[in-house]
C-alpha cells in the first residue's frame, strides 16, 4: 500500500458522492447492485459459502454466462470472495465478504418487499393495461409519447 500524505488523506476523506450526477461512481454501483441477479445472488449467499452449481440451482433460470458475470462483478466490487480448493475436480466456493454482508439487510428488505407486495403490483398492472382504463389509452399522456423536459429531453424511464 503506497504511503499518502496527510493532505492526500484529507482530500480523499472529503470526496462526496452524489449518485444523481451521471459521472458519479456511486451511480455505477447503484446500477450494479440493483440488478436482479445481484440481488438474488447476495440473498442466496446469506447462509454462507456456496459452490457455483448450488448457486445455479438456487437462482432458477439464470444462465451460466449471467451467473459467471454476476459473480465476477461482485468479486471485483469486493462484495464476494471466491475460494478455489485444489481437488479433483477443482472446487470453487463463493462467499459474501464483510462488505457484501453489510448489503444484506437492504437486499433482504427489497426481496421481502417484492414478495409481500406482488399481488398489489399485479393488480395495478392489470388496471393500467386494461382497455379503456388506466394510462394505457390516454393518448399522448400514455406510455408511448412521454412528455419531454427542457433539461433532459425525452423521459427514457421504462
Amino acid at each position: 500500500m503506497p504511503t499518502r500524505t496527510a493532505a492526500q488523506r484529507r482530500n480523499e476523506a472529503s470526496i462526496v458522492y452524489d449518485a444523481y450526477l451521471a459521472e458519479c461512481p456511486a451511480r455505477q454501483l447503484l446500477d450494479r447492485i440493483s440488478d436482479k441477479w445481484v440481488s438474488l445472488a447476495v440473498n442466496a449467499l446469506a447462509d454462507g459459502p456456496q459452490r457455483y452449481t448450488g448457486l445455479q440451482r438456487r437462482l432458477a433460470s439464470v444462465s451460466q454466462k449471467m451467473l459467471t458475470q454476476t459473480l465476477r462483478n461482485l468479486e471485483r466490487d469486493g462484495l464476494v470472495s471466491r475460494t478455489v480448493t485444489p481437488a479433483v475436480p477443482v472446487r470453487v466456493a463463493y462467499e459474501l465478504t464483510p462488505l457484501g454482508r453489510s448489503l444484506l439487510p437492504v437486499m433482504r428488505a427489497i426481496k421481502g418487499w417484492a414478495e409481500e407486495h406482488m399481488e398489489e403490483v399485479r393488480a395495478a398492472r392489470a388496471t393500467y393495461d386494461a382497455p379503456g382504463t388506466g394510462s394505457a389509452d390516454a393518448g399522448s399522456a400514455g406510455r408511448g409519447d412521454r412528455p419531454t423536459t427542457p433539461d433532459h429531453g425525452a423521459d427514457t424511464a421504462s
